[in-house]
């Protein structure tokens, strides 16, 4: 039997995809945890699957004892007893790149090409354990986060599906240990690693809103005086500008404000502002400059 730890849409669609596939009937019971970072942690529609098929749940905050053989962890954040189970996690990288915390939006941040996941044996030392399995996808540019979830959601859902199939048959999982002189670490993120860098690059900067914006609070920026969250923006073609002034506006195009960056300009497309999440278009002048 196998517990499982869950939180978030890869979570959700995990457990949907165990369901379809009839691989849910090992399961002992899930435990949901909550994530209020995002605008939806799909707490509530794991527990919904959980009772519609009559799986034992627990949420995070509710006692519980795990006593499986197995148990498995995605999106989780917490630490997790293991005296009674062999702990599997599942990482949004292909380890050992990209150890820690925000790996998926860090990737997209940084551009990589392939994105990829691995299950691993916990470890005491988070993100060391030894290999049991890897799956990866190309991507191409731009792409959103939510997009990037989804096509990583597909990847935790047959991953799963392998090691809960594995272990129905009683087959004996296989553990690889990583190659340290390839690891490489991935920082935690808070509000102000949100703010964009108008001095970067203008392709950087678009890679940067996408990565961080829906589910998460969205690329956050100062427009006289008040912070914005802008959840969209696509590279404009560049000019020669005389005297380069990051964060200017410089034309307007279908009423859209075209902004300087150290090198670039990109066309912010969806802007609201932070507090109220009223749109800031239709902006009333020209003179304005994003800090």
């Amino acid at each position: 039997m196998i517990t499982l730890l869950l939180m978030t849409y890869k979570g959700y669609k995990v457990l949907e995809h165990l369901i379809e596939k009839d691989l849910h009937r090992i399961l002992d019971s899930v435990i949901v945890g909550e994530d209020k970072a995002t605008e939806n942690d799909y707490s509530g529609e794991i527990i919904a699957l959980c009772e519609k098929n009559t799986i034992k749940f627990f949420r995070k905050k509710e006692n519980y004892t795990i006593t499986s053989k197995y148990s498995l962890a995605i999106s989780w954040r917490w630490l997790i007893p293991t005296e009674n189970t062999e702990l599997i996690v599942l990482h949004d990288s292909l380890l050992p790149k990209y150890r820690g915390f925000a790996p998926l939006v860090n990737q997209l941040i940084n551009g990589e090409k392939t994105i990829g996941l691995t299950a691993i044996k916990a470890s005491d030392q988070y993100d060391r354990g030894p290999i049991i399995t890897q799956q990866s996808v190309n991507i191409q540019y731009p792409i959103k986060i939510k997009d990037a979830i989804e096509i990583i959601s597909d990847l935790y859902s047959s991953v799963t599906a392998d090691i809960f199939r594995a272990v129905a048959n009683e087959s004996k999982l296989i553990f690889i240990p990583q190659d340290e002189t390839q690891a490489t670490y991935s920082l935690w993120r808070d509000e102000d690693d949100y703010r964009i860098d108008w001095t970067q690059d203008s392709s950087d900067i678009v890679r940067f809103i996408h990565a961080v914006g829906y589910p998460y609070l969205g690329a956050s920026t100062r427009l006289e005086g008040k912070k914005i969250r802008i959840y969209d923006a696509e590279l404009y073609p560049d000019v020669h500008i005389m005297n380069r002034d990051s964060g200017k506006i410089i034309f307007f195009d279908n009423d859209r404000p075209v902004v300087v960056c150290s090198t670039g300009l990109i066309k912010i497309l969806d802007a609201q502002f932070d507090d109220t999440g009223v749109s800031i278009f239709p902006l009333n002048k020209f003179r304005l400059r994003f800090k």
